[in-house]
């Protein structure tokens, strides 16, 4: 048995059980946890912005060590460190004939099938494929990517999303470029991996946007030059740190629609938008023809950086190694799996950057 932190149903409270998890079949490997993550997707999968079949075992950011492997595996073996993947590309749809692996329509196959039963025999769900937030977990063969040399593994469970989307982000989907103002709405996990891309990719001026002036120690140690309160003159605020211009690019990491169009406001004519935040349906955003005739701006969506984890993992590892990214940075708290509801609650309240489940 297994000790894992469970959705029993759409929008109620996580509990703690134990499941019954079986070995690795075919194309399959058994996964010791080392860390996971505690990301906003999973709470949007809690509370059903995301869908998601339950009951299920959410965590989808995480790293550990192969115990198993089934049949035809090869590319990893027992004892090895790897980094999930819960976006993993089937290689064959449109999406990735084209190239636009992050955009696979296979992607999530693995969410929609039980892996395991819990100690009534009811059948459980992996969130996002992986089921992160477990001890062990059983996965298929391609959602796991060998830890690149010289990553300690609780710091690789960060490469798995905050840091790959964050990294995509600003180097594949905003594109942004040496001596560029950037401005980044939301310093949470995700928002700090932004803020430290964007110093990496050599952006002059960071502007870092929260509703916490606790995040502004944070947020300039990521990178960021200032820092803005979020409020109603948050675009104001920002032309005004730019000669009345507006940054080259803006990228959001909230997803709700007020943070949205203030980044759309604050970027320059001809810059670019960058909606990394998930919101729901309910979050409507609204722009008149005429303004995007006149400012010419580009407003795009970022689904997990825009990122090939097999080819981004090893750059973002040279950025650590060369001391350029520091996952460590990021963690702002560390805890068991009986800690997941309080992170979330301090999620919704807008309190520090990424939590992390040690095991």
């Amino acid at each position: 048995m297994v000790r894992v932190a469970i959705l029993p149903a759409v929008d109620s409270p996580l509990e703690m059980r134990e499941i019954d998890i079986p070995g690795p079949g075919p194309g399959q490997v058994r996964v010791r946890l080392a860390a996971a993550g505690v990301c906003h997707s999973d709470l949007s999968l809690s509370n059903g912005t995301l869908r998601q079949p339950v009951p299920a075992v959410l965590g989808h950011e995480g790293a550990g060590t192969i115990v198993s492997v089934g049949e035809g595996v090869t590319h990893v073996a027992p004892g090895d460190g790897v980094v999930l993947n819960w976006a993993p590309s089937c290689g064959s749809c449109p999406n990735c004939v084209l190239g636009e692996v992050w955009l696979c329509a296979d992607a999530f196959a693995g969410a929609g099938q039980p892996y395991a039963r819990d100690a009534a025999g009811k059948q459980v769900y992996p969130g996002l494929s992986v089921a992160a937030f477990a001890e062990e977990t059983v996965v298929a063969a391609h959602c796991v990517l060998p830890v690149p040399d010289g990553i300690p593994l609780t710091d690789a469970a960060l490469l798995g999303c905050a840091a790959l989307t964050g990294y995509g982000a600003v180097h594949h989907s905003a594109r942004v470029r040496e001596g560029e103002s950037v401005a980044v709405f939301g310093v949470g996990g995700v928002g700090l991996a932004v803020l430290q891309s964007a110093r990496i990719a050599g952006a002059s001026r960071i502007v870092a946007v929260d509703v916490s002036p606790e995040k502004e120690a944070l947020a300039r140690a990521a990178g960021a030059t200032d820092f803005v309160l979020a409020s109603a003159t948050t675009a104001k605020e920002i032309r005004r740190l730019t000669e009345g211009h507006g940054v080259d690019a803006a990228i959001e990491c909230v997803g709700r629609a007020v943070s949205i169009r203030a980044a759309w406001d604050c970027t320059r004519r001809g810059g670019r938008t960058t909606v990394v935040g998930i919101g729901g349906k309910e979050e409507v955003v609204s722009f008149t023809a005429l303004e995007i005739f006149h400012f010419g701006r580009t407003l795009s969506g970022c689904v997990y950086g825009n990122c090939d984890p097999s080819t981004d993992l090893p750059v973002l590892a040279d950025h650590v190694r060369a001391g350029r990214l520091d996952l460590g940075a990021m963690v702002t708290e560390r805890i068991g799996l009986d800690g997941i509801p309080a992170a979330f609650d301090n999620m919704l309240a807008g309190k520090g950057g990424r939590t992390l489940v040690v095991f």
